[in-house]
C-alpha cells in the first residue's frame, strides 16, 4: 500500500500555474541562457583566433588553430562541464539545491569575463589561459544542469511540470541565438570601422590589430544576463521536496511554500514520522536502487550520451560544414572580421529557423504527447535527416544545391530540440528519488558531456578528407564529412533504441514516479 503523501507536496502537485512558476522559469532559465552562450560562442570565433595567433604569410590560406589547440579550445569547457555536473549534482543532494545554486552562476560570470581577458606574450600563452578559464567556466555550467532541472521539477505542478522544465531548457536556444546576434553586431561594427582587404590580396593586412577585441567582446558578453539574475537566484527558497523528504523538516517546507503559493499550508502531526517524511534510506550503489532505477539510469545516461555526440558535433562545427559545402565563401576571399560576420550570420539563421522553434514545440506539446514519444520521434527524424544528408552528399555540395543542404541541416536541429535534446534533460529530473535526484541528473548529464567530448575532439579529425588538398592544415586524413554524417546517424539510431527503456512520467507525481511513496517491498507499476 502506498504511503500517504505530505500535504505540502500534494498542494504543489495540484497548484494552478501562478506567477512564481514563471519567476522560477526566468531565474533558472537565465542560467541556461548563459550556459548555451558560453559553450557555443567559441565556435563563432575559433577561425578568428587562428588568423590572429597562428598567421603564417607563407601559406595561401589564413592562419588556423593547430589540431590539438582547436580540440582543446572547443572541448575543454566540456571537460569542466562533465566534472561540474558530477560534483554539483552530488552536492545538491547533500547540501540542498539552493545552497550551491548561486555559486555556479557566480563562477560562470567570473570565468566568462576572465576568458575574454586571456593574456600571454605568445599564442601558446593566450590559448593556455583561455583554456584554463574555459575549463572552470564549464565547471560552473555543469553545476547548472542538475540544479536547475531539479529545482524546476520540484517547484512545478504535475500537470504542466514537463512544460516548465522544458521552458527552462529552451532558454538554451535563445542563448545560442543571442551569441550569433552579438557576434553579428560586434563584427559588423568593427568591419565598418576598420576596413581591410581579403587575405588573397593582402595576407598580413587582412587581419587588423583591432580584430583581437572582437573575440574578447563576444566571449565576455555572456556574463551580463547571468549577473543580472544572481540576486533573484539567491532569494529563491529551498524546494519543499528537499526540505521535507531529504532534510526532513516538513514545518519549514510548509512555511516556505505558504509564502510562495500565498496560502496557508499545515501538516498533520501524525504524518510527520520517518515513514511518511523520509521513505527508505538506500543509496545510489544499493541493490534496491539497481532493482528500481538501474535500467532507468542506464537509459537516461545512454540516450544523452548518443544525443550529444551528434548534437555538439553539429553545433560546434557547422561553420566547417557550411564552408565545405560552399555556403560560406573560402576563407582566402575574406578578411578576418568579414569571416566572423559570415559565420555568425549562418549560425544565427540556423538557430532562428531550426534550433529555437524546436525547443518551444517541446514546451507546447510535452505534457500532451509525452516525453517518451517526443524523444523517440526526435531520434528517428534526426537519423532520417542525417542519412538524407549523407547518402546524396556529393549532390548537396554541387553549386545550386546549397540551400537544400542548409534546410535539411536545419531540420536536424529542429528535431533534436523538439526531441531528445529537451527530453534527456527533463526525464532524469522526474524519475529518481528526491535524495538522489540531483546526483542522478548529474550522472546522466555527465554521460551526455562525455558524448559531447567525442563530438568536439573526434568530429574535427574524422571529418577531414582523405585528399590532402581538401584537408585543413595540420590534420591527418580522416573519413570525410559524408562518412562522419553516417557515424552521427548511427549514434542517433542507437539513441532511439535506448529510448525504449525510458519510462513515461507525464502527469505522474514525482513521489509516485520515483516510488518514494511505496515501502521496501512494494512496487508501483508505471508505464514504460
Amino acid at each position: 500500500m502506498a504511503r500517504e503523501q505530505l500535504r505540502v507536496l500534494s498542494t504543489l502537485d495540484a497548484a494552478k500555474t501562478q506567477w512564481y512558476h514563471f519567476t522560477a522559469i526566468v531565474i533558472a532559465g537565465m542560467g541556461f541562457f548563459t550556459d548555451a552562450y558560453d559553450l557555443f560562442c567559441i565556435s563563432l570565433v575559433t577561425k578568428l583566433l587562428g588568423r590572429i595567433y597562428y598567421f603564417d604569410p607563407n601559406f595561401d590560406s589564413p592562419g588556423s588553430l593547430p589540431p590539438n589547440v582547436a580540440s582543446a579550445v572547443n572541448g575543454v569547457a566540456f571537460v569542466g562541464t562533465l566534472a561540474g555536473q558530477l560534483f554539483f549534482g552530488w552536492l545538491g543532494d547533500k547540501l540542498g539545491r539552493k545552497s550551491v545554486y548561486g555559486f555556479t552562476l557566480l563562477l560562470m560570470v567570473i570565468c566568462s569575463i576572465m576568458s575574454g581577458l586571456s593574456f600571454g606574450k605568445s599564442a601558446k600563452g593566450v590559448m593556455a589561459t583561455l583554456c584554463f578559464f574555459r575549463f572552470w567556466l564549464g565547471f560552473g555550467v555543469g553545476g547548472d544542469y542538475p540544479l536547475s532541472a531539479t529545482i524546476m521539477s520540484e517547484y512545478a505542478n504535475k500537470k504542466t511540470r514537463g512544460a516548465f522544465i522544458a521552458a527552462v531548457f529552451a532558454m538554451q536556444g535563445f542563448g545560442i541565438l543571442f551569441g550569433g546576434i552579438v557576434a553579428l553586431i560586434v563584427s559588423a561594427g568593427f568591419k565598418n570601422k576598420y576596413q581591410a582587404p581579403p587575405y588573397s590580396v593582402d595576407r598580413a593586412g587582412s587581419t587588423v590589430p583591432e580584430a583581437d577585441y572582437v573575440w574578447r567582446i563576444v566571449v565576455m558578453f555572456g556574463a551580463i544576463p547571468a549577473a543580472l539574475t544572481y540576486y533573484w537566484r539567491m532569494q529563491m527558497p529551498e524546494t519543499a521536496r528537499y526540505t521535507a523528504l531529504v532534510a526532513r523538516n516538513t514545518k519549514q517546507a510548509a512555511a516556505d511554500m505558504s509564502k510562495v503559493l500565498q496560502m496557508e499550508i499545515t501538516e498533520d502531526v501524525e504524518k510527520i514520522d520517518r515513514g511518511v517524511v523520509g521513505g527508505d534510506d538506500w543509496g545510489l550503489f544499493s541493490k534496491q536502487f539497481a532493482r528500481r532505477h538501474g535500467v532507468h539510469l542506464l537509459a537516461t545516461t545512454s540516450t544523452w550520451f548518443f544525443l550529444d555526440i551528434a548534437f555538439y558535433s553539429q553545433n560546434l562545427f557547422q561553420k566547417d560544414i557550411f564552408s565545405k559545402v560552399g555556403w560560406i565563401p573560402k576563407a582566402s576571399t575574406m578578411n578576418a572580421i568579414e569571416e566572423v560576420f559570415r559565420i555568425a550570420r549562418a549560425q544565427t539563421f540556423i538557430a532562428l529557423c531550426g534550433t529555437v522553434p524546436g525547443y518551444w514545440f517541446t514546451v507546447a506539446l510535452i505534457d500532451i504527447v509525452g516525453r517518451f514519444w517526443i524523444q523517440l520521434m526526435g531520434f528517428f527524424m534526426m537519423t532520417v535527416f542525417m542519412l538524407g544528408l549523407a547518402f546524396p552528399y556529393h549532390h548537396w555540395t554541387t553549386p545550386g544545391n546549397h540551400v537544400g543542404f542548409v534546410v535539411m541541416y536545419g531540420l536536424t536541429f529542429f528535431f533534436a530540440n523538439f526531441g531528445p535534446n529537451s527530453t534527456t534533460f527533463i526525464v532524469p529530473a522526474e524519475i529518481f528519488p528526491s535524495r538522489l535526484r540531483s546526483t542522478c541528473h548529474g550522472i546522466s548529464a555527465a554521460a551526455g558531456k562525455a558524448g559531447a567530448m567525442i563530438g568536439a575532439f573526434g568530429f574535427l579529425y574524422a571529418s577531414q578528407s582523405k585528399d590532402m588538398s581538401s584537408r585543413d592544415r595540420g590534420y591527418p586524413a580522416g573519413i570525410g564529412i559524408r562518412n562522419a554524417l553516417f557515424v552521427l546517424a548511427v549514434a542517433n539510431f542507437l539513441g532511439m533504441v535506448m529510448t525504449l527503456f525510458v519510462p513515461e512520467s507525464k502527469g505522474i507525481s514525482l513521489e509516485e514516479m520515483s516510488k518514494e511513496n511505496v515501502g521496501e517491498d512494494e512496487e508501483v507499476s508505471t508505464r514504460v
